[in-house]
């Protein structure tokens, strides 16, 4: 039986900062991966995600798909030898807890005249 291929992957988040390197399988998918970020994110950080899909991952400028496995989101030029792929973290908050409600005011309205009578 083949053995499976093992990856190191580096995570940079939005300030700079990088998570790992971790290693996985290169059949883990990138939803995993996903799950691994929100579970290690760090403490502190003014943008916190709170699932695996507010999270993007991007590799090589591509945004990678969650049924997507690491094996098949590698690029041949990180294919170095005892390489870490870096990959960058988007979090984009679920559109439905990021939009305010509006506030619809029912008061009526004052008209006032702002003439100039010179």
């Amino acid at each position: 039986m083949p053995e499976e291929e093992l990856v190191d992957i580096k995570f940079r988040l939005y300030d700079g900062s990088d998570m790992g390197p971790f290693r996985y399988s290169s059949a883990a998918t990138v939803d995993v991966l996903k799950q691994r970020v929100v579970s290690d994110w760090p403490k502190g950080k003014t943008v916190t995600p709170k699932a695996a899909n507010e999270v993007k991952l991007i590799n090589s400028g591509k945004i990678l798909e969650n049924n997507k496995t690491v094996g098949q989101c590698k690029v041949p030029f990180a294919d170095v030898a005892g390489g870490v792929i870096i990959m960058h973290v988007v979090v984009q908050p679920s559109p439905a807890k990021t939009k305010p409600e509006k506030k619809i005011d029912d008061s009526p309205k004052k008209i006032v005249c702002a003439c100039s009578i010179l």
